[in-house]
């Protein structure tokens, strides 16, 4: 399946990154490949995560070795990226 990602999504791993990178330097590439690989076994899988309770039509993955979660939503054709979230942090607030 075809990958989405919003702008949300896109914002959330800048800002990812850059803390990342400005905190972790050697963290920031490896993560951003964790990621990259998530999203991309999503394709493969799409429905393999577990469902959002509290969102309908959302499911979350959570990356292994780092502690993000991916929120995503299954369309027809395509798999939209709708943020990246830290483990530690609540859900967003809009939608």
């Amino acid at each position: 399946m075809r990958i989405v990602w919003t702008l949300g999504a896109v914002a959330d791993l800048d800002d990812i990154l850059a803390y990342t990178g400005g905190h972790f330097p050697q963290s920031a590439i490896p993560l951003e490949h964790r990621i990259r690989a998530t999203v991309d076994r999503l394709s493969l899988w799409p429905l393999s995560a577990e469902g959002v309770e509290e969102r309908l039509g959302v499911r979350v993955v959570t990356l292994v070795r780092y502690p993000f979660r991916i929120f995503y939503r299954v369309a027809e054709n395509y798999i939209e990226i709708l943020h990246i979230r830290h483990a530690a942090r609540r859900m967003w607030d809009d939608e």
